[in-house]
């Protein structure tokens, strides 16, 4: 894994700064736990120098996240507002009270997850949230990932209704991309952030909308380093966005809404329509998509689709050796780790053995899709 920190800081533009604009601190009553010395301990190691953060979907979660935003704030306290506090709200327990409450308390921000909450975007209830956002100025950052019906018309009826109140749509929105782009594509101030697992939906993001609607997002404790800055990186490139428009996406557009500067008129977006790729790194990738279903599930490898990946190694025609070599010790890595992982003990040392084989997979998965594309 140092070997990959090396290779991104070569990825990275020279003295380039780092804004994440979507990290958790807290417990997930799913098993996930962000933590605040590891937090900081990866900003500061990556050169991060500010992050958007809110608590996870806690188990002290009632009533309305009070907790765990008294929790945020205090985090954010402690490291000297490296950390930008998000309020995150239930719409189910008096939401306008206590974002308000947090608010005059500091918080810069509301976090919404209509699936971890369980509401839809056409509920009347939030009508009032993106009222007070645009009242006091700070943004809305809302779950946009998987397990989401289509979302965008009513998303965009609060945006056009409310436009004082920025939007950042997470998880690049690819619960309804295409809609999404088409409905919020070019408007100001709305924004789209990074944290995906899969380099094709960054690709997909970055045809639709320009640079100056995207944000660099890790999704900590979720996402993970060098993996998270890396996807984010190779595909701008990929799309043709230039290192100024790079720089705006790893920190200036963040920069821009956490310091309350009116948002800039997005640019045409980037990209192509037609993806294309040797058909050796298309192998890899249709592999290795298989594996990650079976390793999030915690399986094992019964259907032997990482031998596949690892077999289509051997293709060395298309002139990427030193591509094909990196692909390959990664998921030699990956493979022992994961025949290594273990049935039985403790939930939290399965879920940790678990992620760093897909750190390794993950990455062998970056270098196929963004490699002679």
């Amino acid at each position: 894994m140092a070997r990959w920190d090396d290779e991104l800081r070569r990825e990275l533009p020279d003295g380039a700064e780092i804004f994440d604009a979507h990290t958790h601190l807290g417990t997930d009553i799913d098993g996930m736990v962000g933590i605040y010395d590891d937090l900081e301990r990866g900003m500061a190691k990556y050169g991060i120098s500010r992050a958007f953060t809110f608590c996870l979907d806690e188990p002290d979660r009632h009533p309305g996240f009070r907790g765990g935003n008294d929790r945020t704030l205090a985090y954010a306290s402690r490291s000297n507002r490296r950390l930008i506090p998000f309020v995150r709200l239930d719409m189910n327990e008096d939401p306008i009270d206590e974002a308000k409450r947090c608010l005059d308390l500091g918080a810069r921000g509301i976090k919404l997850h209509p699936r971890a909450q369980k509401f839809l975007l056409n509920d009347e209830r939030l009508a009032p949230v993106f009222e007070l956002a645009a009242e006091r100025k700070v943004p809305i950052l809302i779950h946009g990932g998987r397990g989401l019906p289509p979302i965008a018309d009513d998303l965009a009826h609060l945006v056009d209704r409310y436009q004082d109140a920025q939007l950042i749509v997470a998880h690049a929105g690819i619960a309804d991309l295409a809609a999404l782009a088409d409905r919020l594509g070019g408007k100001a101030g709305v924004f789209f952030d990074t944290s995906v697992w899969s380099p094709l939906d960054l690709l997909g993001l970055y045809r639709l909308v320009g640079p100056e609607q995207v944000v660099y997002a890790s999704d900590y404790p979720y996402g993970q380093q060098p993996a998270s800055l890396l996807i984010s990186v190779r595909t701008a490139r990929l799309a043709g966005f230039d290192e100024e428009q790079v720089r705006d996406v790893l920190a200036r557009n963040a920069n821009a809404i956490a310091d309350g500067k009116p948002p800039r008129q997005p640019s045409a977006p980037k990209g192509v329509d037609t993806f294309q790729q040797p058909m050796t790194f298309a192998r890899i990738h249709q592999y290795l998509s298989m594996a990650t279903p079976l390793l999030w599930t915690r399986q094992q490898d019964t259907i032997g689709v990482l031998g596949l990946a690892l077999n289509a190694c051997d293709d060395r025609s298309n002139g990427h050796r030193d591509e094909l070599d990196q692909i390959r010790e990664l998921l030699l890595a990956g493979r022992e780790m994961w025949r290594a992982l273990p049935e039985e003990g403790d939930d939290r040392d399965r879920m940790a053995h678990t992620r760093a084989t897909f750190r390794l997979i993950h990455l062998a998965d970056i270098v196929a899709v963004t490699t002679g594309a």
